[in-house]
């Protein structure tokens, strides 16, 4: 494929099949040079294990992207190249160092990052998909796809945000779709001025993306997703003489009363947005098969602004807030027909109850938002290890939430990284002290590779070898979201909790152990959980 600056989501042709990957923005005019001198070629091999395939784009940074194989694994690699090394590949490097340790189903995985002095690389999952940019532009996603990618979106930033990090590239450029369905979010590239509020408020853009095809460019500009960035800029948002950004549905017909809220009010300046993690857990709420009914009783979650705040300048214009006020209205109305109503049958002999007063005021209760997610204490943990008569292993497990990373509870070293065919697995069960609302179990490990999943129950059994197999066969229908197979990170979070459910008992379930030293092993360091 030619070499030449272009689109940041390169594409090739493989049996009729688009392959891409997703590096961000657009090339513009002021795009670096990319050096050529000493530039590799297919079939080059990276560190004696990545072998370079075939160059797919330069981005808007000047970075080489190449499709690859890990020679080792036999999977297909992203190759993300920047020349030179050394000082001015630090940003490139420590962002993708910092994106490894978060392991989510969301996430593009990162493998590697490697400074060679005159070259940096860094080695990353190859997706097979398009970009939310490049699929929007076939036409706006309906409101169940728009809410499936924006829960996809929060859930991975709820993510990185309970590490404490930043992601600060959220723009349709790096979320990917692959062809399975399944959605990435790629590319972080924090600096100084990201936060996770603006994170959180990129959420909203892309929602406004998706269900309209125009970027809503708010006074602070997200990233690579700015008016004139490149010469095929997503267009700009409708709005009207004062600068307002027009509602999604002012801009197109069909988009559903509660994501039209939803994404205005996270768009909206004057409105504090939730935190990540509350987004992600509506979101989820919401994104529900097509055929069933999206509105519950309990309703979209509503971000208000503070009693005594200025009207929004988006309130004013979309008319979003008056329209529980409207149905204060009705509901006194309502009562004084039946009031009428009852006057009327006055001859009636029938008993008579006494009519209701009606309220004074039509003005609406604002909900409460739900608190935001804390560290929840861990009261208590053991080892669960239901196929061995020695107990040897079940020894340590209060070091798994004593607060200190560096000193943990570990198996023994076995010959073969499924126990060696001598038990199905082992687990580390904690008790929270009291059913609590969850949002995220974050485990903390000694090294990669690693296979595992997140199980919940109701039971507490003796800590036996019988009592451990009861807690396994009752716990293992109670899966948390996706189990995590041979991953490349040290850190695993689980965020596929129900917001309407509460949990006490939960068990991190190892089934396969990473290589060490000549056999295989696994520390489990700590386990941090987060709720209200």
């Amino acid at each position: 494929m030619p070499s030449s600056a272009g689109p940041s989501i390169g594409t090739i042709t493989e049996g009729g099949r688009v392959t891409q990957v997703g590096e961000g923005q657009d090339a513009d005019e002021t795009t670096p040079p990319v050096m050529t001198f000493g530039a590799p070629t297919a079939g080059e091999i990276l560190a004696e294990r990545y072998e370079l395939v075939e160059h797919i784009n330069n981005d808007s940074a000047g970075r080489l992207v190449w499709r690859g194989v890990d020679v080792v694994l036999r999977r297909p690699v992203a190759v993300v190249m920047r020349y030179p090394g050394g000082t001015s590949a630090t940003e490139m490097l420590q962002a993708a160092v910092a994106a490894s340790r978060v392991i989510h189903p969301n996430l593009t995985g990162v493998y590697d990052a490697i400074d060679e002095a005159d070259r940096a690389y860094v080695v990353r999952e190859w997706v097979d998909g398009r970009s939310l940019r490049e699929l929007v532009a076939d036409g706006p996603l309906d409101g169940a796809r728009a809410t499936a990618v924006g829960s996809a979106v929060a859930s991975a930033l709820a993510a990185v945000h309970a590490t404490g990090m930043v992601h600060g590239n959220v723009h349709p450029g790096t979320v990917m779709i692959s062809d399975d369905g399944r959605v990435v979010l790629a590319d972080a590239r924090t600096d100084g001025d990201d936060s996770q509020e603006s994170d959180v408020r990129a959420v909203g853009g892309l929602l406004y993306y998706a269900l309209t095809g125009y970027w809503p460019h708010t006074e602070a500009p997200l990233r690579g997703a700015t008016a004139g960035h490149g010469r095929a800029a997503i267009p700009d948002a409708v709005r009207d003489a004062n600068g307002v950004v027009a509602a999604p549905r002012q801009v197109r017909a069909g988009v559903p009363a509660y994501l039209d809220d939803l994404t205005t009010d996270l768009l909206d300046g004057g409105i504090a947005p939730p935190s990540s993690d509350v987004l992600a857990a509506e979101l989820a709420r919401l994104d529900v098969p097509a055929e069933d009914d999206y509105l519950d009783n309990s309703g979209p979650l509503r971000f208000a602004a503070e009693s005594g705040d200025e009207p929004s300048p988006l309130a004013a214009a979309g008319g979003r807030k008056v329209a529980l006020g409207i149905a204060g209205v009705l509901v006194v109305a309502l009562v004084g027909l039946l009031v009428g109503i009852s006057a009327l049958g006055g001859d009636d002999e029938s008993p008579r109850t006494d009519p209701v007063a009606a309220p004074t005021s039509s003005a609406p209760v604002s909900e409460e938002p739900p608190p935001p997610a804390r560290d929840l204490q861990i009261s208590a943990a053991r080892i669960i290890d239901p196929d061995s008569g020695n107990r040897s292993e079940v020894r340590d497990a209060e070091k798994v939430f004593d607060g200190d990373r560096d000193e943990g509870w570990s198996t023994e070293t076995y010959n073969r990284s499924n126990f060696g065919n001598l038990k199905e697995g082992m687990g580390v069960w904690i008790d929270l002290g009291t059913e609590r609302t969850v949002k995220s179990v974050q485990v903390h490990l000694s090294s990669t590779g690693a296979s595992a999943q997140l199980l919940t129950g109701t039971i507490d059994a003796p800590s036996s070898s019988a009592g451990d197999r009861q807690v396994v066969d009752a716990y293992k229908p109670g899966v948390i979201g996706q189990p995590f197979e041979e991953h490349d990170g040290t850190t695993m979070t689980f965020n596929g909790f129900d917001a309407d459910q509460k949990y006490r008992y939960l068990m991190f379930w190892i089934t396969e152990l990473p290589s060490n030293n000549g056999g295989f092993k696994l520390g489990v360091q700590e386990i941090t959980v987060q709720g209200s």
